[in-house]
């Protein structure tokens, strides 16, 4: 039996908005995004489906929730686990402005007198402001050159929950009934995962080191570098990986408090739990 159009199907939602990446396309794996020839990806508002997706609580904190709801309203996206984290703030904005308008509503504590105000902030602006660091710049060290690349989302959400759960050991470590010395050792074992989570961090930001006989992209090849290089290498390394990231964080909002005229700064948070509420 052939199956029949749906008469409602007119009446889905259609995109609200067309979304230019800073990435601009670099740095996604083939087959993970389907760009039109304008490179601007359409964006449909978010379907009710996808508000109680990003509410609940398991899916928010493993990061399935923002896969999902990614790739519900931006179809073209078919991995979003693969997205570069430089087009991830762009891509959660786009959405918000997709589903409830460009303003949002902030709630902001003068860092001088503590008054509590609410000013409305356009989120067309901030998309504006968005732009990808040079990734083109290379670090130099005697015969080392080495290449960077942004993390994908997964690898950033999972260095995120890892960096998490041990720092929610280093909390509960001192509370617990355990002797001393086992507290020492196990503090110590902590911070040596610290460490690892790190080199990790900085191996999955590095897309090839070069030398002057073999170009080095294997990452168990990298990994195994870093943990053995010059400590001057090291930090240059990190150093750079954090300029990178650097680059592509959001601006801090400039606010003048309206009850005492101090001028400060407010970081705007993306939290998916608070970042996706209508405009009120």
């Amino acid at each position: 039996m052939t199956q029949s159009s749906n008469p409602l199907k007119a009446f889905f939602r259609q995109p609200a908005i067309y979304l230019k990446l800073p990435s601009n396309g670099s740095f996604w794996p083939e087959g993970s995004v389907e760009f039109p020839h304008n490179r601007e990806l359409p964006v449909y508002p978010m379907t009710a489906v996808d508000e109680i997706t990003y509410r609940t609580p398991d899916a928010l904190f493993s990061g399935q929730s923002v896969i999902d709801v990614v790739q519900s309203c931006i179809p073209a996206i078919k991995n979003a686990w693969a997205m570069p984290y430089i087009d991830v703030n762009s891509i959660l904005i786009g959405i918000r402005v997709a589903s409830y308008g460009h303003a949002m509503e902030v709630s902001t504590v003068c860092t001088n007198c503590n008054h509590e105000d609410d000013f409305e902030l356009d989120l067309r602006h901030v998309l504006n402001q968005m732009k990808t660091p040079d990734y083109t710049k290379k670090v130099e060290y005697g015969d080392l050159e080495i290449i960077f690349r942004p993390m994908t989302y997964e690898e950033q959400n999972q260095n995120n929950l890892e960096q998490y759960e041990q720092q929610r050991m280093i909390s509960m470590i001192p509370a617990s009934d355990l002797p001393d010395e086992e507290k020492i050792l196990r503090m110590a074992e902590v911070m040596k995962n610290i460490t690892k989570l790190t080199v990790r961090a900085l191996k999955t930001s590095i897309a090839a080191v070069r030398t002057p006989s073999a170009v080095v992209t294997d990452t168990d090849h990298i990994e195994e570098f870093l943990s053995n290089c010059d400590r001057t290498v090291f930090n240059i390394v990190r150093e750079q990986v954090i300029a990178l990231r650097q680059a592509n964080e959001l601006k801090p909002l400039s606010l003048t408090c309206t009850e005492c005229g101090t001028k400060y700064d407010q970081q705007l948070s993306l939290d998916m739990a608070n970042f996706f509420g209508p405009a009120s």
